[in-house]
Order: structure tokens, then sequence, then C-alpha cells
């Protein structure tokens, strides 16, 4: 099918607009619009998501683009507007809202659906936009700004908003099945979603070919608001001046022309306010619901004090794959030396730098040391030496950390430093969210395009803090928090105690409260019943071993976004369950809990479908939105952006998958290494002709015993391994299957046959070969629980025992047509890895 471009018209953008303003035979990118607009009010952000698309073509098209958002904030609604209609959206149990969307795009419908992938990555589709057609969509958000205070009373607010979805490094064995989704990467065993994470790339120097805008206005709430900083852009601020020095409010809007390449990173810096209590105790606040049965409470505990140390073990585990490549490196070095370099005689400590393999430093052996000014000489000695390079093979070196962290009399802290570039979170959490009793995990996330979602999930469980940094200037400030939560804590073992309010069991958020750190206030939420009055006490212990307690009192306040808030933050903690145990109860709560909170979540989607038929006769066009190399990913590698899911930087658009040229590799390929027909892309032709290619990844290492070594430097991975083991297993199963497929054919033809003849055939025919199937699944620990024991009953039953004999030709049918049957395939978003 040949697409041809509509003519001009006035409403396309201006010629420095990028890639909507150029005019060629294939047509343009169909996202040209991203409008931000955030208002805060006081430590809650509302926010509203803007997203344009515009038809290019001369045929309907169905646009997908995979964006982030924050992964704390609250998804509470979707509208689509499209010619002078507005349609809301309806939050569904996501397997119902895709059949829903397929079928009206089928029909011609215009339609959109909004799915999560992870906390902070989402796909938006948008079918059957018409010819020249622009369509709006719009998302709502209820999003909470981290605080942290200062020594002085005072304090720091973050408003972070994620702007790219960064290549992540998708380890494992290709699955094979149909694609979940339609990025570049294949679906895996570790990672079974991976084609819904992995947009193509923009290779870099191209226009800029979406137009952002970012808009946030600021209302302290009575807050004293001194200072308004913008991390990583450009910005311009109308301020609201109170009396004295600082800042009212006001609003904060970006410079155009900026591209969607890194975070947006808003400070909102606070005095300390004038006679209060710097060690004020607790607050308290209710949100009864409309009904009046039930109610949202959100409980804040401000630290006070320093911890007492107390000898420890720290395991510190350095991330220096290819994508830290460049300024990342330089500023995990640095932070991981400050953080060795807080460490006394009294501690024990080890350092684990890793990439594709586990390295230590030399002469400091493979258990804990002391730290002693020599063995810390040593590991910083090591580190200087760290450069990038390989995949992210993160879940081993967590592992070993773990094992090394099994001494309960001591303080055990595990604290990871990475971007958190992976795509297997589910599979990291499942395995070592049982090791991390007793374990506590801070992480250290240094980019501009960080895995926040990740990264804070997994500080969360191990009941840590969660750190992030944009650019080596935030670096100092971060340690000096590092360095406050690395030592001890204020309070640890901390629980929850109500008087006069009923608590509803199950529902507060975070659900492994942890311990209360120097800084950070302890904000707690969950569901309450009854009369919104009474009282909630923390308890725990202190750092020097005494009682600890803090009473907050209960104050009703209308703020619905509370509630929001919290439906996320349980949903985050119920997904987090469900990837360790894959319960269909904990998936029946999920589902239950986001549909009543209205809350978008894994298992849930918004879907709008208009009601009026669009078009009649054409399956639209599918482009899948290309979105921008990361900044601060140094050039060298952004051409080779998607090695980390196995596929090359992408130009523009891409379509649905098409079939590969012979000899072309299947998989996970290396980055650099597969290449696409210009013509098999819906591209500009002038990109099509100068694009730069990829570069041949340069010669590598000989690979390791562990796991094989980067096909280039960066984040370039080599081809998911195959693992002979796992292939040998899926092939004796599929044997095994087909030839007691065959068996159970013949005993049902048999059904009719005498009693005699059937007995007969069951233990001189079926007892043999049955025998030689369990001997040979049983070498490799495959065999069924079933199989093993229908084979031991037929090897004990006596040819003379009829009524036995027929028991076990009606149990022979039913367990081999188990067997043999293979289990229903599960929705990519309910599978694990």
């Amino acid at each position: 099918m040949r697409i041809t471009p509509l003519p001009e018209t006035p409403t396309l953008p201006e010629p420095d607009g990028g890639l909507g303003a150029l005019t060629t035979d294939k047509g343009n990118l169909p996202l040209d619009t991203v409008d931000v607009r955030a208002s805060v009010t006081g430590l809650v952000a509302g926010v509203e998501v803007v997203q344009g698309f515009r038809n290019p073509f001369d045929v309907p098209l169905e646009a997908t683009y995979v964006f982030p958002l924050p992964d704390r904030a609250a998804v509470t609604g979707l509208r689509m507007e499209a010619d002078d209609r507005t349609i809301e959206g309806v939050l569904k149990e996501r397997g119902q809202a895709r059949q829903d969307y397929d079928r009206a795009v089928a029909a011609g419908q215009r339609a959109a659906i909004a799915e999560e992938d992870r906390p902070d990555v989402f796909t938006m589709r948008v079918g059957n936009i018409l010819p020249g057609e622009r369509v709006t969509i719009r998302l709502t958000l209820d999003q909470p700004l981290p605080y942290e205070t200062d020594q002085h009373g005072g304090g720091e607010a973050t408003f972070r908003f994620p702007l790219v979805v960064a290549p992540r490094y998708i380890p494992g064995v290709p699955l094979g099945d149909e694609a979940a989704g339609q990025g570049t990467a294949p679906d895996t065993d570790a990672v079974p979603d991976a084609s819904r994470i992995s947009p193509p790339v923009l290779l870099p120097g191209f226009p800029n070919p979406v137009r952002l805008a970012i808009t946030v206005d600021i209302d302290p709430a009575g807050l004293p608001l001194t200072e308004l900083r913008s991390a990583l852009h450009v910005t311009t601020t109308d301020e609201d001046r109170a009396e004295g020095t600082g800042p009212a409010g006001g609003t904060v809007r970006l410079v155009p022309g900026e591209r969607l390449d890194r975070d947006f990173i808003l400070r909102l810096v606070y005095a300390a306010r004038d006679g209060e209590d710097t060690a004020a105790p607790a607050s308290l606040a209710l949100v009864p619901d409309e009904s009046g049965t039930e109610g949202t409470f959100t409980l804040t505990v401000l630290p006070s004090g320093h911890g007492r140390p107390r000898p420890r073990d720290v395991v510190l585990v350095l991330d220096r794959s290819g994508s830290m490549h460049g300024w990342k490196m330089v500023a995990a070095r640095r932070a991981a030396a400050r953080i060795v370099d807080t460490l006394t005689a009294d501690d024990r400590f080890a350092v684990l730098s890793f990439d594709t393999v586990v390295e230590r430093p030399r002469d400091l052996g493979t258990g804990l040391v002391s730290g002693t000014d020599r063995n810390r000489f040593r590991a910083v000695e090591h580190l200087v030496s760290v450069d990038a390079r390989g995949g992210t093979v993160l879940l081993a070196p967590l592992q070993e950390a773990c094992a090394l962290l099994a001494d309960p009399h001591r303080d055990r802290v595990l604290v990871l430093i990475t971007d958190g570039q992976v795509g297997n979170e589910d599979q990291i959490l499942a395995q070592l969210g049982p090791r991390l009793q007793g374990v506590r995990v801070h992480t250290v996330g240094i980019d501009q395009a960080v895995n926040a979602g990740f990264l804070n999930r997994l500080a969360e469980i191990g009941r840590g803090r969660c750190e992030l940094v944009e650019s080596e200037d935030r670096l100092d400030t971060a340690m000096e928090h590092i360095h406050h939560r690395i030592g001890a804590p204020l309070v640890t073992d901390l629980s929850l105690h109500a008087e006069g309010l009923t608590l509803v069991p199950d529902t507060v958020a975070p659900s492994r409260l942890g311990a209360l750190f120097p800084g950070v206030p302890l904000v707690v939420s969950g569901r309450f019943r009854g009369a919104p009055s009474g009282t909630l006490t923390v308890r725990g212990t202190g750092s020097d071993g005494t009682r600890w307690e803090r009473d907050a009192k209960a104050a009703v306040t209308g703020n619905r976004s509370i509630t929001s808030i919290w439906a996320r933050a349980h949903l985050r903690d119920l997904e987090d369950r469900y990837a360790i145990s894959g319960s269909d109860e904990l998936e029946r709560r999920i589902v239950d809990a986001s549909l009543r909170f209205g809350v978008l979540c894994r298992f849930t989607a918004f879907v709008a479908i208009d009601s009026r038929v669009a078009t009649e006769g054409q399956a639209p066009h599918q482009v899948v939105q290309p979105v921008e190399s990361p900044r601060g990913w140094e050039s060298p590698q952004a051409t080779l952006m998607a090695a980390s899911y196995g596929a090359p930087a992408m130009p523009a658009a891409m379509p649905r998958a098409t079939a590969a040229p012979p000899g072309a590799p299947r998989g996970g390929a290396a980055r650099g290494t597969e290449r696409f027909a210009a013509e098999s892309l819906d591209v500009p032709d002038f990109l099509a002709s100068s694009a730069p290619p990829s570069p041949a990844p340069p010669s590598s290492a000989a690979p390791s015993p562990a796991a094989p070594s980067p096909a280039a430097p960066g984040m370039s991975a080599p081809p998911p391994r195959r693992r002979t083991k796992d292939d040998a297993a899926v092939q004796r199963l599929d044997n095994a299957r087909r030839d007691l497929a065959e068996e159970l054919r013949r005993l049902t033809d048999l059904r009719s046959a005498p009693q005699a003849d059937r007995h007969q055939y069951l233990l001189a025919h079926l007892l043999p070969v049955l025998e030689t199937t369990v001997q040979d699944l049983d070498r490799w620990g495959d065999t069924p629980r079933s199989l093993s024991a229908l084979l031991t009953d037929l090897r004990a039953v006596s040819p003379a025992d009829p009524t036995r004999l027929d028991e076990l030709w009606t149990r022979t049918i039913e367990t081999l047509k188990e067997f043999t049957t293979p289990p229903p395939k599960r929705a990519f978003w309910k599978r694990r890895s």
C-alpha cells in the first residue's frame, strides 16, 4: 500500500516546528504536541497531560505512543476530542477494554486506549484518525510531591515529570509467541512484555518532531516558599511576591523549543515557619467518602534528632553497564567512593561492580571485610578503574549481595547505584523480595531519564530510600542525604495503632512501614470506617533501643486527591505482591480496587470510544511513534540506542513488524547488527537516504565463563543467549506430549472394547510407553507429579483386580488429557517471569 501525504494546510506547525512541518512523499510522525499543565497546591500536584495527534497520511491512521508518567501519580481520567466531539474514557478491566477498543477500531469508530505497562511506562493507542484530522487526548493525574526537611526546619519539595522512556536491557530467551506489543524488542521469558516497553528511537540530529509545553502553577498553601529551581530546563517564572523576600507562588513555564529527552525537575524550597517547633510530631488528615461510611487517611510524621550508629554490614552494588557511559559513570564512581569513605573500622563491607559479570576490588576476597583504611583504599582504587561496558545483568549481583548480608545481629544495608534501565523489574522483585527480610535497601538512580519506578519499588520493598541524581551538580546534595540514611535510621520496627478510628484491614500503604530516616517525613495512608475522628499512634524502636512513639489527632479535609494518591500506592503494593505470588485472588483485588477508586493500574485500562462510525471498509494504517534518545547518553551510543533490546535506533515512525529478510537475525540481535530497508518504514525519503548508518560494533573481549561479553561498548548487549538446557526441556516436553497424545487417542478408541482387551492394552502397551517417557523426563526433573503417580499405581496394580483396573483406565485418560492439553495462555500483563 502506498501512502501519500495530504497538501499543506494552515493548521500545520511552523517551519521550525520539526518533522511535523516537513512535506515528503511518505508523510510525517503522528504525535506533534505534548502539553503538561500542572497545578501544585501545597505538596500535591494536579496534572493534565495533553497529547496532540495529527494524521498526515491519506488513509485512516492508528497511532501508538509509548510514554512515561510519574511512577507515584494516580491516573484518574482520559478524554478524547476529535471532530468537535468529546468522549470521556471509561476505566475497565484491561482485557475487556482491549476487546472493546479493537472491536471499535475494526468497526470504523474513533477510539483511544491508555494502558500501564510499568508504574512509569504507559502505552496510548488512538485508532481511526481520519486523513488531515487532529485528535487530542487528555489524561488527568494526581501526583504527590516528595518532601525532605533540613536541619534548620525548612525543606524542599520536588515536582518531577518524566518525558522519555529510555532503552532498557532485556535479558532472557525469546518466547517465540505472538508479540505483546509493537516495539523493537522480542518478548522473553524474563521480560514477557518487552515488545511493549521498547519503542523505536530517533537517531541523533533529527529536527525536533514534537512541540513540548510545560506550565506549573504554584500555590504554596501557606508554606513559606522561598525559591523555585528548574534542574534541567530553561524556564520563565511569573512570581506572586508576598511580604518579604520569597515568592508566595506563581507560574513556571518551559521555554519553547525543548525536546522530550529528559525529565522535567522543579524544586520548591521552603523556609522554616517562624516560631514553629522543628520537631513537630505528626499530622493526620481524614477524607470521608461521599457515602460517609468509609474514608481515606494520611498520616505524616516529621523526623527529628539523629540516629545512634551501630556496626553495619554494607554491600555496595555499582552498575558499570554501557548505559552508564559518560557523566553517569563519573557520578556513580564518586557516589560509591563517598559511601566507602563513610565506613568505619567497626563496619564490614563489600563492593560489587557489575555488567554481564560481577567484579570485586583486588585483594579483598569474596566476603565482607572490615572498613579499615587499607580496605577502603583498595575499594576506592577499584572504583577509580571502573568504566562503562556491557549489559545490565542486575539480578545476579543483587542475589550475591543478599547472600553476603546474612548476619541478623548487625545492621544490614544494601546500596544500589544505577540508572535502573532494565526491563525485568518484576523478575528481580519476585526473586529478591523474599530474601530482603532484615536487609535495608537504598537505591541511587543516576540519569536524566531514570527508571524511577523500579528504583522506588526496590527501595520500598527493602524498607529504604531512593535518591535520584540528574546531574553532577546535584551529586553533593544527594550524597549528603544518602550519608544520613546509610548511617542509622532514627526509628525502626514502626507500627500503627488506632484509637477511636477503625482502620480497614490490609489497606495501609506502604504495606511495609520500614524506618524513619533523618530529613525524610514518614507518609502513611490507608482506609478507615465509621466516624472521621480519633487518633493514630506510630510506635517503634529508637536507635538507642528505647521505645518511641508519636500521636496524631484527626483533622477532616475535603482534598479528594488524597484518596486517589492512596489508591495508587495501595495498587502498587498489591502489584508488587502479585509479581512474587501471581495469585488470582490478588489479581481480583487489584481490579476491584482500581475500578472502585477510578485509578488506572496494570490490570485495567481507560478506553474512549466514539459512537459514530468515522470510516468504513479499510483497516487503519498503523504507526508507532519513535521516541527521543535520552540526553546525556553520549552520541556514540545514541546511534545504537536500542541494543539493550536488540534493535537499531529508528529514524522515524515504525509500522507493525514485517517479515525479516532472508538471513536476518531472529530474537535479540546486538545493537547495530540489524538493518531495516527504507521501503519497509513509513519515513520521509530524505531521512531514509541521508540518515547515518548505525556503526558496526567494535571488537570486544572474549566472553567470560559467567556470561557473554557485550558486542559493543555502551549499551550494546549480546543477543539473548540460548540456554541449551531450557530449550532441551521444551523439546522433551513437546515430544512427550506428542507421544502420549497418540496413546490418549488409542485409549479413546478402545472405550467400547471388551474389558479384558482394555486392561491388557493398559498393562502390556501403555505401561512400557509411560515408563520410557517418565524415565526420559526424570533425568532432568521435568516429570509432572500426576504422571509419576500414575506410573507407580500402574506398576502396582494386579492384573486380577478388574475393579482397580477400571479405576486406573478412567484416571489414565484424565491424566493424559491434562498432560497433553497445553495450559491456557495468560494475557501478557498477567505473565510472571
